[in-house]
């Protein structure tokens, strides 16, 4: 068989198609990027990714639209940022959940986080703080487990669903502290906020923009933070980790990701404006009023700490024979 010769002529021809992704990874973009937020319009999400895409569409020189695909705890949305075309011009918004926590819950997931998910970093995490009615006579973590053993089972907490982030935090707390207490999930923190003052649970964990509003008007009490630090906005209240469980950290993020296969000139490009805006004076002051934090993270890092968690969820949700059904 004759094997085809390349004339000299070929050459320059051949170049130029070698040439022509990395020109249009050089050049991109040229056009609008969407930007999938797998939440309804109106919440801290939407918040963020207007804050956020309103500073990094002039820097890349386009605009970014952001696309709301809400629906079955943030997955519809993920999964159209996973079947996407990865060329840069779709790129979403990543969150503990959907990420983490969904793969181990739900049977038909509709994307797999490891082979079609590209993280770019987290650029915003939001402390989880566990409270309990100011009615409730106890002031730490440790007065309150003592309580849960003395009721012998007859106490109870909430969450906003089962496989919340919040759900799945105090498990984790029930397991160190050999607590017998009730889980009560409800539709969403409104609800969940009422059974709390109404004495129907007596205690739960929340997101720290959600419910820094209750404890700085004293309707409730806040116990313990989940993040490695203290929080600026409760500089009082301690971790968890100095509260008898050391090493212990979950914080709710919020994060870029890509398509899988995105080229990796695109995701060092998005990395790198992203947290450029995230570390401004401006971007830090407004991450503090919502009562969020940056956690400085590389790629790398984003990708590392997904694998963690998702491992550490796996784990409790398997121990704790946790079940959506």
């Amino acid at each position: 068989m004759n094997t085809p010769r390349i004339t000299r002529r070929a050459l320059p021809a051949l170049a130029a198609l070698a040439a022509a992704p990395a020109a249009a990874q050089a050049s991109w973009p040229t056009r609008p990027i969407r930007f999938v937020v797998p939440w309804p319009p109106g919440g801290l999400n939407d918040l963020l990714a207007r804050a956020f895409n309103d500073k990094v569409g002039p820097i890349l020189g386009q605009t970014i639209v952001n696309d709301f695909k809400a629906g079955a705890g943030g997955r519809i949305g993920v999964a159209e940022v996973a079947r996407a075309n990865p060329d840069g011009y779709t790129i979403g918004m990543g969150n503990l959940g959907p990420l983490t926590i969904a793969p181990h819950l739900t049977r038909d997931m509709p994307y797999d986080v490891a082979k079609d998910i590209a993280p770019v970093m987290m650029f915003a995490a939001s402390p989880l703080v566990l409270v309990v009615p100011a009615s409730l006579p106890v002031n730490t973590l440790a007065e309150f487990a003592a309580r849960v053993r003395s009721a012998s089972g007859r106490m109870n907490y909430g969450s906003i669903g089962v496989g919340s982030p919040q759900h799945l935090t105090f498990e984790l707390i029930i397991a160190g502290e050999r607590m017998q207490i009730e889980h009560i999930p409800y539709r969403g923190t409104g609800d969940s906020m009422i059974a709390l003052l109404g004495g129907d649970i007596q205690a739960m964990f929340e997101t720290l923009p959600t419910i820094l509003p209750a404890i700085r008007d004293g309707r409730v009490r806040a116990l313990a933070v989940t993040t490695p630090d203290r929080v600026p906005q409760l500089p009082d209240v301690p971790t968890l980790a100095e509260s008898g469980h050391p090493g212990f950290a979950v914080a709710s993020w919020y994060a870029v990701i890509a398509p899988a296969r995105t080229p990796t000139a695109i995701l060092d490009r998005l990395y790198d404006v992203y947290t450029q805006v995230a570390t401004t004076p401006e971007m830090q002051s407004f991450l503090a009023e919502q009562g969020l934090i940056y956690l400085p993270n590389t790629r790398t890092n984003f990708a590392e700490r997904i694998a963690a968690e998702s491992a550490r969820w796996a784990g409790i949700i398997r121990d704790r024979g946790i079940s959506v059904n």
